[in-house]
Formats: structure tokens, sequence, C-alpha cells
């Protein structure tokens, strides 16, 4: 229940989060008012001899706004439900290392006796937990910063008012629902922010604003007679952006051709199943590349930390630098320094410098994803920047970058893809997905597909999914378009860890070819 305490204690949480994050986002440094917080945690934590500390003051905002249309039931009128979710959380976490072993604690409530409280509260948690540790904590040397870093972007897309936004989606909305034959619509804009302060007594001080920017059209059309739904989604490329990309979304444009496919979707015949070669989109092929490279390459994953949530990898240390994963043309980079990708930013919550390394390299594997604490595990001097917490309530562990496969030669186009093909499949969009605990034996479907006969693009397909191992999949990749067709695309929310955090990630690439791939009917 709301009572005046909690209200008015929401309400100085939010002067004093606005204070500690003014927008002064070209200042060069951190808030003189954060530097102070955080020497306090640095300064408890040598005092209890703990041997390492960081503390992160955060603050986050999402906003969902979503205009769902669709007919009211028993009569011809049309329904506009409009959703506008507006959400926030401002709180310090404490992590330390005291007796070797890791301990933990955070608070929604930002002041000095709090942050000395929490932070001797972590230190009892470390110590509770060195009695089962068989190994001290060992971490990967990192260098010191004081520093502020903030996603490149034009226009706060929170300082935009509601109705501007909402027109834009209600009018997006209502260009696909311009056929009597397209059963719903919806339209959505999604912003996100996080305001971050990280600092460690090993000398950094670093302050980041992150910013994500992104919005989607979703058209349904409904054949009564034959039981039949089909839908068609435009996907505009999430990004670290602000406001400034929403022309660039084109939603309008987008609405009316997703109308025209949905339409067409409906009547498209089924696949005929078999063994075809594919044409993959960076719509669809996004969503692939994560399931099977993305998670495949994880450390933590790999040495079995996540077999009983997330699962384990084909990829056991014993393959670093021996498996051969894809064809020679598969250069796969983890990155969490390229434009506009979801996972991009100055510095981890380990304090790293964050960087782009190889993953595969001419199809062979040579690097996994790590962070500090996990580096000397493979004998390596470095973290990879890979450590991450979705809040100041939880613990930073290893997640994943940016991973992105490296685009062909300038001169491959997209119609040079498909005109190699004698029977296959383009596929646009993802769909539903099913992939193993090694993350090795996966099956995908998608949201659009044409047939492609004797090297042209044809008619529309439905019901199609394609199954493949991980290593035959990849190897059999023949050909990339060049530079020119390379997109983004990634996921708000990829889950991981118990309790569960969620990350947001980019997956980048040009048109792919495939050669013979077992594809399925899925009616």
């Amino acid at each position: 229940m709301l009572t005046r305490r909690t209200f008015l204690g929401g309400a100085s949480a939010i002067a004093l989060s606005n204070r500690l994050f003014a927008a002064d986002t070209g200042a060069a440094k951190p808030s003189a008012d954060l530097e102070k917080l955080g020497a306090v945690a640095l300064n408890e934590a040598r005092r209890l001899k703990a041997t390492y500390c960081d503390i992160r003051i955060c603050r986050y905002r999402d906003q969902i706004l979503v205009i769902r249309l669709g007919p009211e039931r028993g009569t011809n009128k049309t329904l506009a439900v409009p959703t506008v979710a507006d959400t926030g959380s401002f709180g310090f976490g404490v992590r330390v290392i005291a007796n070797g072993a890791w301990g933990f604690a955070s608070s929604p409530f930002v002041n000095t006796a709090e942050i000395v409280r929490i932070t001797g509260e972590a230190i009892g948690v470390a110590k509770a937990n060195s009695v089962l540790q068989t190994k001290p904590v060992e971490l990967a040397p990192v260098a010191s910063y004081r520093t502020r870093w903030v996603t490149p972007h034009e226009k706060d897309p929170f300082a935009i008012p509601l109705t501007e936004k909402l027109d834009l989606i209600r009018a997006a909305a209502d260009e696909v629902k311009k056929s009597d034959r397209v059963f719903s619509s919806n339209a959505q804009l999604v912003f996100r922010s996080q305001d971050k302060y990280f600092a460690s007594t090993e000398g950094s001080s670093i302050q980041q604003l992150y910013l994500v920017a992104t919005g989607s059209v979703n058209a349904t059309a409904v054949d009564t007679a034959r039981a039949l739904t089909k839908s068609r989604r435009f996907q505009a490329q999430p990004s670290t952006a602000g406001y400034e990309l929403v022309p660039l979304m084109n939603l309008l444009e987008n609405a009316s051709r997703i109308r025209e496919e949905v339409q067409e979707h409906l009547v498209a015949p089924p696949v005929t199943p078999g063994k075809k070669d594919l044409v993959l989109l960076p719509t669809h092929l996004w969503l692939t590349i994560h399931e099977s490279l993305g998670h495949s390459t994880e450390l933590d994953r790999a040495l079995g930390y996540e077999a009983n949530y997330a699962g384990t990898s084909f990829l056991t240390t014993d393959k670093l630098g021996k498996q051969r994963v894809g064809s020679e043309l598969i250069n796969i980079w983890g990155d969490r320094t390229n434009e506009r990708g979801l996972a991009t930013i100055g510095y981890d919550d380990d304090g790293v410098k964050t960087t782009k390394f190889p993953i595969l390299e001419k199809g062979i594997f040579t690097h996994y994803q790590t962070i500090r604490d996990q580096a000397h595990l493979i004998g390596e001097k470095e973290s990879r920047g890979c450590c991450y917490a979705d809040s100041w309530g939880s613990v930073p562990f290893q997640r994943m970058p940016n991973v992105w496969l490296e685009s062909g030669p300038r001169e491959a186009t997209l119609e040079a893809l498909i005109a190699g093909v004698d029977d296959g499949i383009l596929i646009d969009g993802d769909g539903s997905y099913s992939i193993d605990q090694q993350r090795y034996n996966f099956q995908f479907g998608g949201d659009a597909f044409w047939e492609i006969k004797g090297g042209k693009k044809g008619r529309m397909l439905r019901s199609v999914a394609y199954q493949a191992k991980t290593t035959d999949f990849w190897t059999s990749c023949d050909g990339i378009a060049g530079p020119a067709y390379f997109q983004q695309y990634g996921a708000l929310n990829d889950g991981k860890g118990e309790p569960a955090q969620s990350n947001a990630v980019s997956h980048g690439c040009s048109p792919a070819r495939f050669r013979q791939m077992n594809v399925i009917l899925t009616d």
C-alpha cells in the first residue's frame, strides 16, 4: 500500500538520482557527488581488510508504448487499445573479495550510512562464502580509468512528448489496418536508459549513460474458413541511440508493406519439405548466430557453471583453437565497441575497457567471451570485457557481447546469392526456434519465406523451418553478401543466470547462403 512515508521516500530518491546523474553529457569526468559516495564504500572495504571492492550506483528507466487495433466482438467496430509502461529503478550494489571469496550486497537507499552498512554486509557474505571456497578468486589485471562515457545520440527519447510517440505508432497501426482482410495490428516504441557509476579499489571512477531505441509494427490476418492465422512483422534495427533513430525506422512505409505481405502469407502454399539451399537475411540470421554461436562461446557455460539453468556448450575448453565450426568464410567477432550495438558501452561492470575480439577465425573456434575472474582458467592474461549486471541489485557476471558475422567481399550481392540457388528458400525475420542444452542440434522457423527456383525469388511460402547441427550449418555456408548489406538485430532481454538476469545484445551480418539444409513442414 502506498503511504505518505513511501511516497515521500520515492520522491526523495527521484530528486537524489536526478542530482547525481544530472544531464551534463559533455563532461569528461564523473560527477563529484557520485565519486564521494563511491569513496565511502572503498574506504570502508579497506578498513575491514577486503582485498578488493567495487561499487555500482545505477539508475534505470524503461518506456514501452504500444497501440493495438482489433475488432470488437460482435460488432464492426475497431478497438484501439493503447498501453504505456514507464518504469524505473535506483540503487547501489557493493561487491568485495575477502578471505579469497566474492561477497555482494545491495540497497535502494543511496546514502553514506547505508553504503557503510551494505559494504560490511558484503564482506560478511564473502567470509561466509570462503568456508566453501576451494581456491581464492583470481582477477586478471585491469587499468584504472577516471572518465565519463555516453551513448552517441542527438535527442533524449524521454524528453519527447508521449502524444508525439503515440500519434506515430497509431498512424502505423492504422496503415496496417487499411485492408479489411487484416484482422489486427499493433505498433510499438521502446526506449531504455541506464545511468551507471562504477568505482573500485583499483583506482577506477567511471560514469556512463547508455540509451536504447527500437520500434516494430505487426500484422495478423485470419482465414476463418480454413482456421488459419498468419502474421507478418517489421522490426526496426534495435540500437544504442536517441530519438533521432525513430524517423529512420520508417514505420509508416513498412506498415504498408507488411499489410500486403501478411495477406500474401495467409494464402501462401505450404513448403515441400526436403533438402534445400537457404538464403538468410540479417533479420533472421541474427537469432541463429545468437543461439548457436553466441551462447556456445560463453566460457562459464563451457565450464558447466550454467548447466542447471541455461545449459552447457559443445565447445568445451579442449576444443579451443582446434575445432572447426564453420567454413573458411566464417569470421565471427565478439564486440562491445561497434556502432549502435545493444551491448556497446565504454566499460564493463568489472571496470574493463570494452574491446573487439575474434571468436571464430576462418571457421576455427579461437576465443571465448570472458571476464576478469575467468581469464586465468584458460591461460589468458586479460578480460574480454564481458561482465554485466542487469540491475544495481544483481551480481555482475559473464554476459554476451555483440556477436557478429563478418561480411563477404564488397562486390558480393544478395541478388548473386539468390542467383546461385536452383531450389531453395529466402527467409526474413525470426520466429520459433529450439536448440539443445549444448547449443549443437537446432531448429529455426522465421517470419516470412519465399521460394527460390532457378536463381529467382518467387512466391511466398508458409510453415517453414530448418534443422541442423551447429557445425554442419556453419560449414555449409558458401556465400556472404558484402558490407553494404550489413544490418544489426538482436535481443533486448536475453536471459541467463540464477537468479535470472537479462541483457541486451546485437548480432550483425549480411545475407548469407547455406547449402542443402533439412527443411521441414511445420503444419
